[in-house]
């Protein structure tokens, strides 16, 4: 992912850090910033986690529990839609800048002391005088049955985002995916940055599969996911930044 990066955004930052678990496991873990137009003043902030969760402790099998989660959706959708607006950047310079934020340790758990960790430490040490327009958390975007209410908090802290990002999508024929209802609170990645100040929100479908059954089991496999929903939220996301955020 990093020699990936480096040949497409204008500058990439690793930021390595450790983590003491309530297992008393010491993590390392290590965020990477990719950044495009790095003096532009005006930017947005786009993230994903790329982790996934160590322990499988949703799945109704028992021994099946102690097996690390695939994570095709929780993890790798989010990573891969922003690595291909990595590429689109590439070919097309952004008007703004833009942030890419790929979050380490957000789903290790069980526990929220052991959860978003790359986010909270992200959040307290950003880059001197950082200040985006706004951020956008990607989280479970690759459900073959893709539908996004507006998460609680989201509307809460940066209700103003969300209509950009819904009125764009309706307007781009994918108002069927970004309902205009509101849904539960997730507590996410976009919790500390938006304490840190920087308004966030997150798009996610946290309904992953018949009765949620996938969500946290060895079952979050790409069968299971969708290039086209990849895709719906790709596009609505490039052409946030064609539009100058």
């Amino acid at each position: 992912m990093q020699s990936f990066l480096a040949e497409r955004a204008d500058t990439v930052l690793l930021q390595p850090f450790s983590h003491v678990a309530d297992s008393g496991d010491t993590l390392r873990l290590t965020n990477v910033f990719a950044r495009f137009r790095p003096d532009a003043r005006d930017r947005i902030l786009l993230i994903a986690h790329w982790d996934t969760r160590p322990r499988a402790d949703q799945s109704p099998r028992r021994a099946d529990r102690a097996l690390p989660v695939p994570g095709a959706n929780d993890g790798a959708s989010g990573t891969a839609v922003l690595l291909e607006i990595a590429e689109v950047l590439r070919q097309h310079r952004p008007p703004m800048g833009v942030d890419l934020l790929f979050v380490d340790g957000e789903d290790f758990g069980p526990g929220e002391r052991d959860m978003y960790l790359g986010a909270k430490h992200f959040a307290r040490n950003l880059p001197p005088g950082y200040q985006p327009l706004y951020g956008v958390l990607l989280d479970m975007v690759g459900d073959r049955d893709l539908r996004f209410p507006v998460e609680g908090y989201s509307a809460r802290y940066a209700p103003e985002v969300v209509r950009r990002v819904w009125d764009l999508a309706r307007e781009m024929g994918y108002g069927h995916v970004f309902v205009n209802e509101t849904g539960p609170y997730i507590s996410d990645d976009h919790i500390p940055l938006n304490e840190a100040g920087i308004r966030t929100i997150d798009i996610i479908d946290f309904d992953y599969g018949p009765g949620h059954r996938y969500w946290h089991t060895p079952e979050d496999v790409p069968a299971n996911t969708s290039a086209e929903s990849l895709g719906i939220v790709g596009r609505v996301m490039t052409e946030l930044i064609r539009r100058g955020g």
